[in-house]
C-alpha cells in the first residue's frame, strides 16, 4: 500500500509542481505565452522575439525556480521586464529645427463645399433618364463592375458602357456642375 501511495504521490507531485523539463513547459504553455507577448507589442515578430528573450531568462533560472506551478507568473514578469527595458532603451529620433519638416500640401477641403458638391452632383444625376441614372448609380455609387451592372439590369455589358458614357457626357454638360470644372 505504501509503494502505491508513493507512486501516486510522485505522479501527483509531477502534475502539481508543473513540468518535468523546460522543453515540456515551452511545448505546453508556448501558445498562451505568445498571446501574452503579442498583447505587449504591436508587431507579431517583436512578440516572438520578446517571448524568446523571456524564455531564455527562464531557462537560465530553471534550476533556481522552486515552485514550477508559478512558472507562468515568472515568464510573464520576464516578458514585462524585458519589454520595459526595450522601451527605455529606445532611441528617440526627434530633433529641434526651425522649420517644420511636413511638406506644404493643398489645404484641406471645406466640408461645407464638399457637401454642396455632393448635393449638386446628386441633383444632376436625378435629372438623367431612369435607365442612365440606374446605371450611373450602380456603377459609381454602388461600385459595381460593368458586368455586375449589366447582370442586375438584365442588359448587355456593351449597353452599360454606352449608356454610362452618354450619362457622363450629360453630367459634364450640366450647368450646375460647371463651377467644379
Amino acid at each position: 500500500m505504501t509503494a502505491t501511495a508513493g507512486t501516486v504521490c510522485t505522479g501527483a507531485s509531477t502534475a502539481a509542481t508543473g513540468y518535468p523539463s523546460f522543453s515540456s513547459y515551452v511545448r505546453a504553455r508556448g501558445p498562451v505565452l505568445l498571446r501574452t507577448a503579442r498583447s505587449l507589442t504591436a508587431n507579431p515578430n517583436d512578440a516572438e522575439d520578446l517571448l524568446q528573450t523571456a524564455l531564455t531568462k527562464t531557462y537560465v533560472a530553471w534550476e533556481r525556480i522552486e515552485d514550477h506551478r508559478a512558472l507562468d507568473g515568472y515568464v510573464r514578469r520576464a516578458l514585462i521586464n524585458t519589454r520595459t527595458s526595450q522601451w527605455r532603451k529606445r532611441r528617440v529620433e526627434e530633433f529641434v529645427c526651425d522649420e517644420l519638416p511636413e511638406p506644404h500640401g493643398l489645404p484641406e477641403p471645406d466640408p461645407a463645399e464638399q457637401q454642396a458638391l455632393r448635393d449638386a452632383m446628386w441633383r444632376a444625376v436625378v435629372k438623367l433618364p431612369d435607365r442612365q441614372r440606374a446605371m450611373v448609380v450602380l456603377r459609381y455609387y454602388e461600385d459595381l463592375s460593368e458586368a455586375q451592372t449589366a447582370e442586375v439590369l438584365g442588359v448587355s455589358v456593351g449597353t452599360v458602357k454606352s449608356a454610362v458614357s452618354r450619362a457622363l457626357g450629360k453630367l459634364r454638360e450640366d450647368p450646375e456642375l460647371s463651377p467644379v470644372r
